[in-house]
């Protein structure tokens, strides 16, 4: 079915299932409990994360199956948001049309630095990458100010022309919408204590995500995914059979750039700005990390890395001082103000120290990423099974 053998076809369908359902997985707690602020199912967050993974997805491609580390990757990311955000301005606030363009110009502009990079492999090729993606970033804070507006970035005005849409007789802003619905409306459905927020936003990323991801199953199981695996594996042995595996190099490095741009166009859909920080050296280090911390090589690791990232950094990032107060509140004074100031330099601002350290315990102990994990529980059990079954099964003299 879809070109997938029957195991493949489960797992997508096990994939369309989780990302539909991702309103009610990720809002577990009752809204009035202790608890709900472990609670992610908001419209901007669950986006974000089927946003960013798309644009792990994509690189994965390039990372995960040839091995090519690009240290710039982030540079098609904010190529994707300029690109959907002049469509915006010139020519309508439908997303289609600006998605289209940011797909294409992010192609165009991975052909060129693809192209040039991959003349260089293993640590060459990454300095390259980087060097490319912070030329980009000086140039849209420099010489294209005109097109990228600089430090203010690329923005909305009310007399855009937007030649499809006609002069707009309101006073405010439009907002971006597929045929008609606007990206931004949402319904919140009371389900007893729990409260459900189901985003037209969201599910437009959703449905992009799992076309992506279906994309990216049918690139691992084609012959030029066969292909890129090799190039992994042993790109100068392939070269001496005279194989020459550049194009397909080149084609897997477009590839992922088109999804890049995919992802900043949609981050460009639910926010109609665009700014050059999208292109800085951390975004391309944040989606290298979350591949990474998936399991790089794998379907699902990229898109399991970017969720939990960015779910821990909305969860982290809240917890101030005054919340681990209220945790530790039952404790004597002596022990909760040394506690609380330690445990504070991890959360808050300081979240990235609780990301980093679980990003060295995840390379250390988990080198294939959380989908490893997920393998040895389920081994384990597995065995422990096994075992109960041996250890319950009638003996001969019985």
């Amino acid at each position: 079915m879809l070109g997938l053998n029957p195991k493949d076809t489960k797992f997508l369908f096990i994939v369309i299932a989780l990302t539909l359902f991702t309103p009610f997985i990720l809002q577990p707690f009752p809204a009035a409990s202790g608890m709900a602020q472990f609670n992610a199912g908001y419209p901007d967050l669950m986006q974000r994360i089927a946003i960013f993974g798309i644009f792990a997805i994509g690189f994965n491609i390039l990372f995960g199956l040839t091995g090519y580390l690009s240290f710039g990757h982030a540079t098609f990311l904010g190529i994707g948001s300029y690109a959907a955000v002049w469509m915006f301005k010139l020519l309508s606030m439908n997303i289609i049309p600006a998605l289209i363009l940011a797909v294409v110009v992010s192609g165009l502009f991975a052909l060129v630095i693809g192209y040039i990079s991959l003349r260089r492999a293993g640590i060459y090729f990454s300095i390259l990458t980087l060097a490319f993606a912070q030329m980009s970033f000086a140039l849209a804070y420099s010489v294209l100010t005109p097109l990228t507006n600089g430090e203010t970035g690329l923005q909305l005005a009310l007399d855009d022309p937007r030649i499809l849409d006609g002069a707009s007789d309101a006073g405010s802003l439009p907002v971006t919408n597929l045929f008609g619905v606007a990206m931004n409306s949402a319904q919140t459905v009371a389900v007893g204590p729990w409260q459900f927020t189901f985003s037209v936003g969201y599910y437009v990323c959703a449905v992009m995500a799992i076309v992506a991801f279906y994309l990216s199953l049918r690139i691992f199981r084609s012959p030029f995914g066969l292909m890129l695996r090799a190039v992994k594996s042993n790109q100068q042995r392939m070269n001496y059979t005279g194989l020459n595996t550049r194009p397909y190099t080149l084609a897997a490095f477009v590839i992922s750039g088109m999804y890049a741009g995919l992802a900043g166009g949609l981050l460009a859909s639910m926010d109609p700005l665009a700014g050059a920080e999208r292109m800085q050296w951390t975004a391309s280090g944040e989606v290298v990390i979350m591949t990474i911390l998936g399991g790089a090589g794998t379907l699902l690791g990229p898109v399991l890395g970017a969720g939990v990232i960015r779910y821990l950094e909305n969860i982290f990032s809240k917890i101030d001082k005054a919340v681990l107060h209220g945790w530790f509140e039952w404790m004597p004074d002596g022990l909760e103000d040394p506690l609380v100031a330690v445990i504070s330099q991890f959360t808050g601002k300081g979240w990235h120290l609780t990301m980093g350290l679980l990003f060295m315990l995840v390379v250390i102990f988990l080198p294939g990423g959380l989908i490893e994990g997920g393998q040895r529980l389920r081994r384990a059990f597995s065995r422990k099974g096994k075992n109960v079954d041996a250890n319950t099964a009638p003996t001969a003299a019985e």
